[in-house]
């Protein structure tokens, strides 16, 4: 009987454990589970953001075949891009101290864009992973060292639990100053020309490291005009070109080579330029002096721009110092004139980021109850247009920042550069991801600290002996990104002051495309750097020589 009672026993635990699994497949099933294992790509332990795309595979072939004039095509990739015509969904989740060969569920239903994948109408869908092992997706995507699985095509929802593999890691990137055979050949010859005269800066900031406890390096690219070692007496005006969100040393490579053909070619004066990263873990700093990511302005007024006018025969003076840059850029060159103005002679901000915070992209963020996801009437706000249509709202881009993770992504960025620090040491959040609702003490905050507009108002009367006839804004009047909203309240509040400013609304130009000239897409870039000589060199008679033209000229 006892003999009996064991096997029974035994039977019943078997078929309870039977169940018990059965009941974990189905639950896993009904949450769209999809299993990643991570196979031969690492060969240690590793880490990251686990990122899952999925897109309806009929869509995703079509555009593929599209893009392959009429040719069928296989999908390489699947990215996340809440403002394409198809927009993928994505799902996520942290994982440590994966070992090869293991297995990790994703629950696509937990942390999810645009919704849980449960949602998704049932069908054929075309899906991949990937492991952002650096947390730098948001920032840049996919980069060296991630590691991929191939395109899987599923049916959703599934009758087993999907499996994928990582197997493969992507390489580290190539020399920056090598196009592809495939690229024109003008590029192949531009960068072969340019990189001779072009010099990286990799300078450890002591403010920088004494903030962070370890060394931070502050990097770029010095280009010297075409005539530098010839001339070896001969002193320049510097121009501090700021990139914008996403950019990078291995980015601004093509710009780099683009303003040494326009010198060589006398369609640009002959200067120094000096090409700054402002990207960080974070996403981009902005050279402002953050509580949370470091005292970045002050390293490079005090530390960088003393350390190169060491080493290079710049001007060294304020009226030989000149900033440029665009969008995320853009801030950064107005913050630096207006909170430096004693160091650099002019800025040349093109579309900058919001500088007065009554029009955040559209959102006034002093409102009562302010809402940057919706208006007083319900209606979204939206945050990027083609002209007149709107491609996605300010909530699109906000949910599907917090799902490619916590670190790296533009809004985040602004939180690291502009927020006070929290208790648990990162910014405090300027807005409810989930609601949209604005924490009006961050944003007090944010007024006391970044806006630029407020800071003006309250500092004109110090400001303007050093400041004035030194800001120079341009922006399309069909910016991207709204930008023009803000660009004008800013030039409300300087006229209001009586500023002398430059500022010029330049009709239909979006975000993409502000610097063209006919068909000339550095145009706008070469006019700038006229203007910023006529102040280093007043007497100079050093004119533009228009393209296509061999006159010659001289200083």
């Amino acid at each position: 009987m006892n003999h009996r009672r064991h096997v029974v026993a035994a039977l019943l635990s078997f078929g309870l454990l039977v169940g018990v699994a059965q009941a974990r497949t189905d639950n896993a099933l009904a949450h769209r589970f999809i299993r990643v294992e991570l196979d031969a790509a690492s060969t240690q332990p590793t880490s990251g953001r686990l990122l899952l795309f999925a897109i309806a595979a009929k869509a995703a072939e079509a555009a593929a075949k599209a893009e392959s004039d009429g040719k069928s095509s296989a999908v390489a990739s699947i990215d996340a891009n809440p403002f394409s015509a198809s927009p993928a969904s994505v799902a996520a989740r942290e994982v440590s101290h994966w070992a090869p060969g293991q297995t990790v569920d994703i629950d696509t239903d937990r942390t999810a864009y645009p919704a849980g994948w449960s949602q998704l109408p049932p069908g054929e869908y075309l899906v991949q992973a990937v492991l952002d092992v650096n947390h730098d997706y948001n920032y840049g995507g996919r980069g060296a060292g991630d590691l991929i699985s191939a395109v899987t095509k599923v049916h959703l929802p599934a009758t087993q639990v999907p499996t994928l593999t990582l197997s493969r890691a992507l390489p580290a990137a190539g020399d920056p100053w090598t196009a592809p055979d495939s690229a024109p050949q003008a590029l192949r010859e531009g960068l072969a020309a340019a990189r001779p005269h072009a010099h990286l800066v990799d300078f450890a900031s002591p403010a920088l490291s004494a903030f962070w406890g370890r060394p931070i390096h502050m990097r770029g690219w010095v280009l010297t005009p075409p005539d530098y070692e010839a001339n070896a007496a001969q002193r320049y005006p510097v121009v501090y070109y700021t990139q914008g969100f996403g950019g990078s040393n291995a980015r601004v490579t093509g710009t780099v080579s683009s303003v040494y053909a326009a010198m060589a070619a006398r369609q640009m004066p002959p200067m120094i330029w000096v090409f700054l990263d402002e990207s960080g873990p974070t996403g981009t700093h902005e050279f402002a002096d953050s509580v949370n990511n470091g005292p970045w302005g002050q390293a490079l007024t005090t530390e960088l721009i003393p350390h190169l006018e060491a080493h290079y025969r710049m001007d060294a003076d304020v009226n030989g110092r000149f900033l440029n840059g665009h969008s995320s850029g853009g801030w950064a060159t107005l913050w630096l004139q207006t909170r430096y103005p004693k160091i650099f002679g002019g800025t040349w901000s093109t579309a900058p980021d919001p500088s007065d915070f009554h029009d955040f992209t559209g959102v006034n963020l002093y409102a009562p109850h302010a809402n940057v996801y919706r208006r007083a009437d319900g209606s979204a706000y939206p945050l990027v247009r083609n002209h007149d249509k709107v491609l996605g709202t300010f909530e699109q881009f906000a949910k599907l920042e917090r799902v490619l993770g916590e670190y790296g992504g533009q809004l985040a960025s602004f939180e690291w550069v502009f927020s006070p620090r929290g208790k648990d040491g990162r910014p405090v959040p300027m807005f409810n991801r989930d609601t949209g609702d604005v924490d009006p003490a961050v944003v007090a905050y944010w007024r006391d600290h970044y806006d630029i507009a407020y800071r003006l108002q309250q500092h004109w009367p110090q400001l303007k002996a050093d400041l004035d006839g030194k800001i120079h804004l341009y922006v399309g009047t069909a910016d991207t990104f709204y930008l023009d909203g803000s660009a004008h309240k800013l030039k409300a509040v300087l006229d209001g002051l009586g500023a002398k400013t430059e500022f010029r609304f330049v009709p239909d130009r979006t975000h993409g495309d502000l610097y063209w000239i006919g068909a000339d897409h550095h145009g706008l870039l070469k006019q700038i750097s006229w203007a910023m000589y006529a102040i280093a060199r007043p007497d100079s008679t050093l004119k533009p020589v228009v393209a296509g033209d061999a006159a010659q000229t001289s200083r």
